[in-house]
């Protein structure tokens, strides 16, 4: 019976031995693993703070965009409200505009029997000029020692 506590002794132990090498092997090939995730993470840090410096560039150029946007945008508000003000202006002048208009037309409206009238006299002036021409080239012509003549006496 010694002999098979000697043997089961000896198989526990060739079990160990063996559980011992399957276990040294598998933790050799988790080191392996372990390292090439340890590698792996190394340049995922690397390539990570690639992109926070990208990220950070990209960020510094975004608020200088939105800034300088910002400062057009106050810009452009100044000559929309200088538009504005011309867009006033001209509908005010519009306004004068048809005042006038109105004015006139009222006073040209008030003054219609006047204008009549002196259109007619200038008509009556133009026939009396025309009538007084045509009679001065109707008489002979008087010289100028004749006319002198006449006066004196």
């Amino acid at each position: 019976m010694q002999i098979i506590l000697y043997l089961s002794v000896a198989l526990v132990a060739i079990a160990f031995l063996v559980l011992v090498i399957y276990l040294s092997k598998t933790l050799k090939s988790l080191q392996v693993t372990l390292t090439s995730v340890s590698n792996t993470l190394s340049g995922l840090e690397k390539q990570l703070d690639g992109v926070t410096t990208e990220t950070t560039l990209l960020l510094q150029k975004t608020n200088a965009l939105a800034e300088d946007i910002q400062q057009k945008s106050e810009k452009l508000n100044s000559v929309v409200e200088a538009v504005k003000d011309v867009g006033t202006t001209v509908t005010k002048f519009n306004g004068t505009l048809q005042n006038i208009t109105q004015s006139v037309d009222q006073q040209v409206e008030e003054s219609k029997e006047k204008i009549s009238q002196i259109v007619q006299w200038g008509n009556i002036f133009l026939e009396l000029k025309e009538k007084w021409q045509a009679r001065k080239q109707s008489k002979p012509e008087v010289s100028i020692s004749e006319r002198q003549k006449l006066r004196s006496h």
